[in-house]
């Protein structure tokens, strides 16, 4: 290839780059250096696919491509990787990595493989981030890192530290070009800002599109619905696609086309293949052809294709790609890594044996040493039940009052969805119209919905509220929320029933747990804080108060 040639090959399907001048008269004289980091935190999606994809091109073009494992950004980052876990999950990273472009054909002794502790931690690397402590301001820090690194009111110096690495990193792995996600923009123009003040060059930034999650929102490994893990099995693939949000006709917002278009696709131009096949039974018509995306896209925009005919294309495109690496880490050295970085959370104690009574156990002394306390009754309880409730940001459009009760509200409220959700609530007493309109608030989405006077409720509103409930307030999500941003609970970041079983009482347990902390007003459940990616939940005023 001619250097304008590579060029092309380097920014194409990327959304957005900087420094290409500079980066054509590098290609005048030789071949581009780019790195690629992530922090080792959650275990790697189909998400990382769009990067594979993308480095596969640079292989093509002649770049010297080196991937970071970036172990102290994922520790930095609100410590989302324990420090004693950081070693085995920068392993699991490489391993994992190393499994996905071998499965894709890209071949990995062209690349280079960096620990980011192997040099952040050395003298020079050192003195160099004191000096740039000493020139960034907080604001900067702070701005820099919004999209990438957690936000919370009051943010911990790590936080604020990780783009002065990021931008770092760019000198000591001496590259010419970073490359990653559109969402790191802002460390990217930090980095071009920065590095000359201590010296060194000006470097490139490449951002990728960001793959979006199954639920309409970002892919993240922090929330089990909105992606799929590269080692979930066939069936788990198939049922989350299932599940995933694909309305007939949407090719604005549709996280199968998006996949199709930024991940099969290109693979599939890697091994020289164009046409894309959906198997269907001959009853339903037989099996269907596309040459190339935009034939698919078509095809859906004029409600030509179903939405479950394209699913189905999407999972045996998926499950082929995930094969190689689930066969890869099936053996006993990668089951027990895998085991070890990300390990299980503790089993339920087994629930407390109550003897049947008789004679002889019934004194009162007999009935106190068979009946179960309530340490084993709690204990006996699931321990990520809490992980079933369906808890996102809401942003309320829309407020009117019930036509046939004094004390309730109508809602219309954005929970992320393609249409808002009605909601009916008890606040007409509490709050006005005026006051309501236009807030971020917390929505529980799964409970069965409730016909209220004549108006079928939706969802729920959590407020707080005090002890006399003389006093309801909205709990507040972080800065940045969006509608749909979910809810977890740290070491119970399970999956939501899509609708919870009322005979279960699963919201009937966990309520009595929601409680407002002493002092700052956090929301938590069991001592635990309601968190989204950007940050913590807490009331305004009301503190040690409960959540309804």
């Amino acid at each position: 290839m001619n250097p304008d040639e590579k060029f092309t090959l380097i920014t194409r399907n990327l959304q957005e780059y900087l420094g290409g001048d500079e980066m054509k008269k590098i290609l005048q004289e030789r071949d581009l250096k780019v790195y690629w980091g992530t922090a080792t935190t959650g275990k790697p999606h189909i998400g990382y696919f769009v990067a594979m994809t993308k480095l596969a091109d640079m292989l093509q073009a002649g770049c010297h491509v080196t991937i970071l494992f970036a172990d102290l950004h994922a520790y930095l980052d609100n410590m989302k990787a324990p420090w004693e876990l950081l070693r085995l999950r920068t392993k699991y990273y490489e391993a994992v990595i190393k499994a996905m472009l071998t499965s894709i054909g890209v071949p990995i002794e062209k690349l280079r493989f960096v620990i980011g502790s192997s040099y952040q931690l050395s003298e020079k690397y050192t003195l160099d981030v004191y000096k740039m402590l000493a020139m960034v301001t907080e604001h900067d820090a702070k701005k820099a890192g919004a999209e990438v690194v957690k936000q919370v009111e009051s943010p911990f110096m790590s936080g604020l530290v990780y783009p002065l690495l990021q931008a770092l990193d760019e000198e000591y792995l001496d590259v010419d070009m970073q490359f990653g996600g559109v969402d790191q923009r802002k460390i990217f123009t930090f980095a071009e800002k920065y590095l000359p003040h201590l010296g060194y060059k000006k470097r490139a930034h490449l951002m990728n599109v960001m793959l979006g999650g199954l639920s309409g929102s970002k892919m993240s490994s922090s929330d089990p619905d909105s992606k799929i893990d590269l080692l979930d099995d066939s069936k788990t693939v198939r049922k989350k696609l299932a599940k995933a949000f694909c309305e007939e006709g949407n090719v604005d917002d549709n996280p199968i086309l998006s996949f199709l278009k930024v991940v099969i696709f290109p693979i599939m131009s890697l091994q020289n293949q164009s046409t894309f096949v959906i198997q269907r039974a001959e009853k339903f018509g037989g099996n269907i052809q596309f040459e190339g995306f935009e034939s698919v896209f078509n095809a859906f925009k004029d409600k030509k294709l179903h939405p479950a005919d394209l699913k189905s294309g999407a999972t045996d495109a998926l499950n082929a790609l995930l094969e190689p690496i689930r066969k890869i880490f099936e053996s006993e050295e990668l089951v027990k890594l895998t085991n070890e970085a990300y390990p299980p959370p503790p089993k339920a104690a087994p629930k407390a044996k109550v003897a049947k009574q008789d004679s002889a156990a019934s004194s009162p002394k007999a009935a106190k040493a068979t009946t179960p306390t309530a340490a084993a009754v709690v204990e006996d309880a699931d321990a990520s039940i809490v992980s079933k409730l369906d808890i996102v940001v809401g942003k309320i459009l829309e407020v009117s009052a019930h036509p046939d009760a004094d004390s309730l509200y109508v809602e219309k409220i954005d929970v992320g969805e393609a249409e808002p959700r009605t909601v009916v609530s008890g606040l007409r007493k509490y709050m006005t119209m005026e006051e309501m309109k236009g807030k971020h608030v917390l929505v529980l989405k799964n409970l069965k919905p409730a016909t209220m006077r004549g108006v079928k409720s939706m969802a729920m509103l959590l407020c707080a509220s005090n002890a006399e409930n003389t006093v309801v307030e909205f709990l507040i999500p972080p800065a940045n929320s969006a509608p749909g941003d979910r809810v977890f609970f740290k070491g119970h970041e399970g999956t939501p029933e899509p609708l919870l079983n009322p005979k279960k009482k699963v919201w009937e347990t966990v309520q009595p747990d929601f409680k407002t902390r002493e002092g700052d007003c956090v929301a938590l459940w069991k001592g635990i804080e309601f968190q989204t990616e950007k940050g913590i939940v807490k009331a305004s005023t009301l503190a040690g108060a409960s959540i309804r």
